[in-house]
């Protein structure tokens, strides 16, 4: 860089001296990597928000399925009636349940 600066004569480059030059780049990356606004902290904040958009699909088709199957059952009694038996345990008079469970 003093070959540069020697080069013009007058200890300038661009208007700036060396140390002009160097305390500027100083600031200008402290501004960068250590701000509020950040590159890395931006870099954070887009994969937070990336990973919420897939959070909020996710929910929104599940969201979809259960107002499917909640649909299925009021329209359907024969299909609320298993749903009952299979997820409650709910039985009719004079019946009995047998619960048979798999060993892990």
């Amino acid at each position: 860089m003093n070959r540069y600066i020697k080069k013009f004569g007058s200890g300038r480059a661009l208007g700036f001296t060396a140390y002009q030059i160097v305390v500027l780049f100083t600031l200008v990356a402290m501004l960068f990597l250590f701000s509020d606004s950040s590159v890395i902290k931006r870099m954070k904040y887009e994969s937070q928000i990336k990973d919420l958009k897939s959070q909020i699909e996710f929910y929104r088709r599940q969201t979809e399925a259960d107002r499917e199957k909640l649909n299925e059952l009021q329209s359907n009694k024969e299909d609320l009636e298993k749903f009952a038996r299979e997820n409650y345990l709910m039985k009719k008079e004079n019946e009995e349940i047998f619960i048979i469970k798999e060993k892990k």
